[in-house]
């Protein structure tokens, strides 16, 4: 079931959220937790009913370990059991999701003809295996406590973050589900959810959507083997940035808000990402849980930079390539990964040239920190090219367009303008004029919102929408703080026109999958 869907909106989450309170105004805290559990399950069934066998299993497997690794006994036995733990939850996820990339590229580099059915990949598995991973290593580690069977089915399927994130720590909301004080209906919760969920709702239908029209053409044709030109692959690549910077970040304020209405609070995911001076800022406001997770449960036992800059660096390289297998299995995916590797180890190399200089590398003026920006949005854009394309050969056909090898053409609405120029690797017969034209002009306006405007819960800071929020510190705050978001009536009256636009061109375009579903 989609967030954006009308059954989910209009019948799901009121009728999950109605009955959740009705039991708790009786008192019966476990019931209502019993609840939610099965709303989830249902919620999760939605897509294909038949995994939901996949899920109660994942659960049950998990929770039985990490109730031996909670015993106390011999630390070999104890070792063992998270051996254990680990190598069926990675066989899992490999089966479902690796074994027919495994098997395809056995064939490829090898010539042989191994044959595999496909493999059904089940919705969340990454997200919902890795959650569990950090609570049997915390287990492990005695870092967790007997929070009940009904707590840890909650902390697997609540349905706000079980599809694509955030992925939970058990330490964020597995206290919550404890406080009985989260069952009492608040109002506050209320309206500051829906506020969150509509504002998501929003950038998804209105933003993500629009923008993505215009990216899936190019990216069609360079998989196509088509010469994409210099100014279409940029406006291919610009777009696909944008759909993808504002359907995550629509999805993550969606997740938050409807776990809001419920009174909890998930963690941050997505900080204005595009504001980032460098690749290592990026990944502290990309996906940050998942960054999160790849920092202490794999680059931090890998030896981070403990043992030296070169070790450091083979260990961000493997982190990397790592976090690129995790978003899908293929080719386009790992370079991407082992490509932002690099990133991160030419920004760290770099901070260390400026020490040596006697520079601070995490002070910037304002002229730093605009080339910090755009540098950053560069290397990103260049990477999401591979992370988009269908195969490594369409990424390669969309950069050799951006770096001008397939040639420059111009709208040929312009030919009697800029006549003087053709022949200089320019032609000027480029019939959709208008589309590039529109392309451009979305891309610039999107732009702006991601660089010069504060993000959902920066409007909403007063009220604390998610765990582990930054204030704004700079010039905007005295000017954004002005239009900060209260519960009060000209504030609903601007939801509404959201909601009233968000129905209108829900009601005339075709529901859309958030591409992280994909993961």
């Amino acid at each position: 079931m989609l967030f954006n869907s009308w059954e989910f909106i209009f019948l799901f989450l009121p009728l999950t959220l109605t009955i959740f309170f009705q039991i708790n105004r009786r008192g019966h805290y476990q019931v209502a937790i019993g609840w939610l559990v099965l709303a989830s399950l249902f919620f999760y069934g939605w897509w294909n009913p038949a995994y939901i066998k996949l899920i109660i299993f994942s659960i049950l497997f998990n929770y039985l370990i990490g109730i031996f690794l909670n015993l106390e006994g011999k630390k070999s036995y104890r070792r063992l059991g998270l051996i254990f733990g680990l190598t069926v939850n990675l066989a899992l996820i490999g089966y479902f999701k690796y074994a027919n990339f495994f098997v395809s590229s056995v064939n490829d580099l090898a010539g042989t003809t191994f044959t595999l059915n496909k493999i059904i990949l089940p919705l969340a598995i990454s997200f919902f295996t890795f959650q569990q991973i950090t609570y049997l290593v915390d287990s492990y580690k005695g870092e967790t406590k007997d929070y009940g069977f009904l707590n840890y089915c909650l902390f697997v399927t609540f349905f706000p973050q079980l599809i694509a994130g955030p992925i939970v720590h058990h330490k964020e909301v597995m206290p919550q589900f404890a406080d009985k004080s989260t069952y009492r209906f608040d109002w506050e919760n209320l309206a500051v959810g829906l506020t969150v969920f509509c504002l998501g709702l929003f950038k998804k239908v209105v933003f993500a959507d629009t923008i993505a029209t215009f990216a899936t053409p190019v990216f069609n044709e360079a998989a196509a083997g088509e010469a994409v030109t210099f100014f279409t692959a940029w406006g291919g690549a610009l777009a696909y940035t944008l759909q993808l910077y504002f359907d995550f970040s629509g999805y993550s304020d969606m997740a938050i808000g409807a776990a809001r209405m419920f009174g909890i609070k998930l963690p941050l995911n997505f900080n204005s990402p595009y504001k980032a001076t460098s690749v290592i800022d990026f990944w502290r406001r990309w996906h940050i849980t998942l960054s999160h997770f790849l920092r202490d449960y794999l680059y931090i036992p890998l030896g981070g930079s403990r043992q030296g800059k070169l070790r450091r660096n083979v260990n961000l390289m493997i982190t990397m390539l790592l976090g690129g297998l995790w978003h899908g299995a293929g080719w386009t995916f790992i370079f991407w990964g082992g490509l932002h590797g690099m990133y991160l180890v030419i920004n760290h190399q770099w901070h260390s040239f400026q020490k040596f200089l006697g520079h601070d590398p995490n002070k910037n003026n304002w002229w730093r920190h605009i080339l910090g920006v755009a540098i950053t949005f560069i290397a990103i854009v260049i990477g999401w090219v591979f992370f988009r394309a269908a195969n490594m050969n369409a990424a390669f056909v969309m950069l050799r367009g951006m770096i001008g090898i397939n040639g420059v053409a111009l709208p040929i609405e312009l030919a009697e303008y800029l006549r003087a120029i053709e022949g200089l690797g320019v032609t000027l017969n480029f019939e959709r004029g208008s589309d590039l034209l529109l392309t451009y002009t979305l891309s610039l306006a999107l732009l702006a919102v991601a660089w010069f405007t504060p993000n959902t819960q920066q409007w909403l800071e007063k009220y604390h929408p998610a765990l582990g929020i930054e204030k704004i510190n700079s010039w905007q705050h005295s000017f954004w703080q002005k239009l900060y978001w209260q519960p009060n009536g000209a504030f609903g009256f601007v939801l509404g026109g959201l909601i009233f636009v968000i129905a209108k061109i829900a009601l005339e375009a075709p529901q859309s999958e958030f591409l992280y579903f994909d993961f």
